[in-house]
């Protein structure tokens, strides 16, 4: 749900409801104001313990958002990797499957640029994995056939072990992409942090304080969410997963092979 929204569709739902909750808690306070000897120190304590425990769940939330991105990062790095051992070895091929191989690596790297700009989930991004396929299947046949007609040749033997081993990361890569948090711990956060800081308006406004350090706080609140949640969509927010490997490898491909063909 949350990924189809842009960045500041996002924020505006997020601090509406952290932010609404502290304008409710404000009113609240004020209009129990007169009940302030008998309400303050069980609403003092539910409301430090449930900022204690807003606290956890959101640390918890910016751990798992954090590890996703660098995992993401490392795949597309292991990614281009791979693609760029393959490529080389592949001009150790003979031909005309040498030829035949590199255009296609070519080809398939485009397509690995065009899953670093897909939203998971959505048609683009099932049309570049669909891309990717094809041309996997291409380059298998084409690795298939060189190994048979020189099988004593190291050259197509090492060739396909590295050909294995980029399609092996291509769908580590595309896990990475799938691998988001639940949205059930993503809505407890939010709720959790509306819900603790509508209490500890409600708070100072039994007392007679102002809100304005609250809504500071909620506004603080709502911009960690927002980086928890933009960490969690790796195409659509503000914080991106880089994919300059990927185009520095592209960008290598345009000259000449280094290796002539044997």
């Amino acid at each position: 749900m949350f990924f189809r929204l842009s960045t500041w569709e996002l924020w505006l739902i997020i601090a509406a409801v952290v932010l609404g909750f502290v304008a409710l808690g404000y009113v609240a306070g004020r209009v129990l104001r007169q009940h302030v000897e008998k309400l303050r120190e069980p609403v003092g304590v539910v409301q430090g313990a449930l900022l204690a425990l807003v606290g956890l769940v959101l640390a918890f939330g910016l751990s798992l958002a954090i590890g996703r991105y660098d995992s993401r990062r490392s795949a597309v790095v292991d990614d281009a990797n791979t693609i760029g051992t393959t490529y080389l070895r592949a001009q150790t091929l003979a031909e005309p499957t040498r030829t035949r191989s590199l255009e296609l690596l070519r080809r398939y790297t485009d397509a690995s640029l065009k899953l670093s700009l897909a939203v998971p989930t959505t048609e683009r991004f099932r049309q570049a994995i669909a891309e990717e396929d094809g041309l996997q299947r291409q380059l298998w046949r084409l690795a298939g056939n060189a190994l048979a007609e020189a099988p004593q040749d190291s050259a197509p033997r090492l060739y396909v072990e590295t050909l294995n081993q980029m399609i092996d990361q291509q769908t580590v890569r595309v896990a990475a992409l799938n691998n988001r948090i639940p949205t059930a711990v993503l809505a407890l956060e939010v709720v959790g942090a509306a819900i603790a800081f509508g209490l500890l308006a409600l708070y100072t406004a039994m007392h007679g304080r102002g809100a304005t350090t609250v809504i500071l706080a909620g506004a603080l609140v709502t911009v960690l969410l927002l980086i928890i949640f933009d960490l969690d969509r790796p195409t659509r927010g503000l914080i991106r997963v880089p994919d300059d490997p990927l185009v520095a490898l592209r960008a290598s491909m345009a000259a000449p092979p280094a290796a002539q063909a044997p």
